[in-house]
């Protein structure tokens, strides 16, 4: 007995999507149309331009509930994705840098940002692969993953793919997507069936890592750092971690920016579109910073408002994730759910000075379509998962009635 596929439909995951999505709307128009005034431009042109991608997306979002899962575990599928990637992040490298750093393809007045697109592109690629494997995860643990062998000795191994793509990523260089993408490898190894030491073990070992490049960097100098030809500028950045103010009118001029938005907001804001440092004073204000705008214009009781959205669809994402019985549903559920937290938790720790700025986008807030669109999608992926696995169990029990 075949139940039609849209009685399934999460209702508590897609409300929260189309809720935060119309709030991007409004809040791109808020950062982006004074911005837009002083280059010239008509105010509304960034926002129609999110308002496409966001109708595509609602279109992807229909075209993928309604896709057969099976479709989406074919190697040939996978493997044609990843080539297409990598063709994409080496293609990027030959187009004009943006803030230092190549990433954006540009043609006929349309750009897309591959590396935004390998965040989901990595998830899929992990769950396929560990799906396969998951009956000796069960009996040997992480040595599953290596085949016995620390050192990978074969191009399809997951561990040669993954560092392709971060090396393609780093050099370009995009450290805040090479961060949450590293973060996002580790999140897929936890979910799928190892140990939970070895996630204690890889965080330990980020942290500590972490601590060390910072401590070197503080005891070298920046000047040392800004040397190094495709870090060069990203030394900016650290020197504003360290001391904002210092560099109040360069390195520092975001951060210190950010912190006087975030100040002038108070509890409930100045009111929507009344932010004083998106005139001028804040750089990206539409992209990596749009969230200081928000508590500048909606306060933090508005703008906890909209992270308790945010969070609670991503709650939901996890228990799809957690209550699916396919391994492969389960991983893309979780590492969707993680992807978005991450991105989060980046941008927020960026804006804040809790870690040095990395350029990363906040979900649905920032003026990006390619960001958008990779969080589109991935709701779709989730909705599909869900709607695929309630109806198997919802059959499952009627035939065990019947018969």
């Amino acid at each position: 007995m075949k139940i039609a596929k849209r009685h399934f439909l999460n209702y508590s995951i897609l409300i929260p999507y189309l809720m935060l999505s119309i709030i991007g709307l409004i809040v791109v128009y808020s950062t982006t149309s004074a911005y837009q005034i002083q280059q010239g431009g008509g105010p509304m042109r960034l926002v129609i331009n999110q308002s496409l991608f966001w109708l595509v997306s609602l279109v992807g979002i229909f075209i993928i509930y309604r896709m057969r899962l099976s479709f989406l575990r074919k190697s040939s599928v996978v493997n044609i994705v990843i080539v297409v990637e990598i063709l994409l992040l080496i293609a990027s490298r030959f187009f004009e840098p943006v803030n230092g750093a190549h990433g954006w393809i540009r043609f006929a007045g349309f750009s897309m940002q591959p590396a935004e697109y390998l965040k989901l592109i990595i998830i899929w690629f992990l769950a396929h692969k560990f799906d396969k494997i998951q009956s000796e995860i069960g009996t040997y643990d992480y040595q599953a993953l290596t085949k016995g062998s620390w050192v990978p000795n074969r191009l399809n191994d997951w561990r040669v793919v993954s560092l392709l793509f971060l090396g393609l990523v780093v050099t370009l260089p995009d450290l805040g997507n090479a961060t949450i993408i590293t973060l996002i490898i580790i999140i897929m190894l936890s979910v799928s069936g190892v140990g939970h030491r070895w996630f204690s073990t890889a965080l330990m070992g980020i942290t500590v890592g972490a601590t060390v490049l910072l401590g070197s960097i503080w005891v070298m100098g920046v000047d040392v750092v800004a040397k190094i030809p495709v870090f060069g500028y990203i030394a900016k950045r650290f020197a504003a971690f360290f001391n904002p103010f210092e560099d109040a009118t360069n390195a520092g001029l975001q951060l210190s920016n950010s912190y006087y938005a975030m100040s002038n907001g108070g509890w409930l804001g100045r009111g929507l579109g009344n932010s004083i440092e998106k005139k001028g004073y804040l750089p990206e204000a539409h992209t990596d910073f749009a969230f200081s705008i928000v508590i500048e214009e909606l306060g933090l009781v508005g703008a906890s408002l909209i992270l308790a959205i945010l969070f609670f669809m991503i709650l939901r994402i996890i228990v799809v994730g957690i209550r699916a019985r396919d391994p492969f549903n389960a991983m893309m559920a979780l590492g969707i759910a993680g992807m978005l937290l991450v991105q989060t938790f980046v941008n927020i720790g960026g804006i804040s000075g809790l870690i040095p700025a990395t350029g990363v986008t906040f979900p649905f807030l920032s003026q990006g379509g390619s960001s958008l669109l990779i969080i589109s999608i991935g709701v779709a992926f989730v909705l599909n998962i869900d709607a695929h696995e309630r109806r198997l169990l919802l059959e499952e029990e009627i035939e065990q009635t019947l018969y």
